[in-house]
């Protein structure tokens, strides 16, 4: 599941093992959710516990993603890590446990859909997830200055950037200003196969796995990838359901 889905993974074998059985149990299939398979939700004494262990490990993220999204889709939101006491404890500093590289759309928070509160998210938003200078050296911060293991490419249903991108390639209108740019760096991914809403879609996920696939290669991330230390995971969030699924 963390693999590129066209070239031979970077991770052992075992390993690879390991972090889609920390998904779903079975995770080869792209609509395979972050929903830990059909395990009963953790009492509010273990949740507590495992909130205030360090996470270390892409797959400890992983879970840890999945369990705050699936609070938030059976709205049983715990609103964590509000308190006066942490708001203290985080001026001396900062242990994020995921960087979360997702759009700016409004109904999109990333804090929200997986229930997680301060300090635990490195959130970098931009339209339809496009990658620049900024964008990449916020992620590579994350990672190589605050040690997160963990990367996810969050995109969602209904993506105006995306759908903007596949108008304009369609129609061959100009965008505003700064939006071709964004519809200039989402064409590659654009789905030839598809026609109308379908191509919106597919659109969406291709775009999702093509900035994966570039995160992972990034010559300062590579080696923590290779290494088992940081997985990149591509994701989806679907507005009708809530629902974040991680895409192969």
């Amino acid at each position: 599941m963390f693999s590129n889905p066209r070239t031979p993974a970077a991770l052992p074998r075992s390993r690879r093992a390991l972090l889609r059985t920390a998904v779903a149990g079975t995770a080869a299939a792209a609509g395979a959710g972050l929903a830990l398979g059909s395990a009963a939700p953790a009492s509010a004494a273990a949740r507590d516990a495992e909130s205030t262990m360090p996470v270390t490990t892409p797959e400890q993220a992983l879970r840890r993603l999945a369990a705050g999204n699936h609070r938030w889709r059976t709205r049983q939101q715990e609103h964590p890590h509000e308190s006066g006491a942490l708001r203290r404890r985080l001026v001396q500093g900062q242990h994020p446990f995921a960087v979360v590289l997702g759009c700016v759309d409004s109904r999109v928070s990333p804090e929200l859909v997986f229930d997680q509160g301060l300090g635990d998210l490195l959130t970098v938003r931009s339209a339809g997830e496009v990658l620049d200078e900024a964008v990449l050296g916020s992620v590579a911060y994350g990672v190589l200055e605050l040690r997160v293991p963990l990367v996810l490419v969050l995109a969602h249903q209904s993506c105006g950037a995306v759908a903007a991108a596949v108008h304009a390639d369609e129609t061959g209108e100009p965008l505003p200003a700064h939006i071709q740019y964004l519809a200039d760096q989402i064409r590659p991914s654009i789905e030839r196969g598809q026609h109308g809403d379908a191509r919106v879609d597919a659109t969406i996920n291709a775009h999702a796995r093509g900035v994966r696939r570039r995160l992972a290669a990034e010559p300062d991330l590579a080696g923590r990838v290779a290494a088992g230390e940081l997985a990149v995971v591509a994701a989806r969030y679907d507005l009708r359901d809530q629902q974040v699924r991680v895409l192969s």
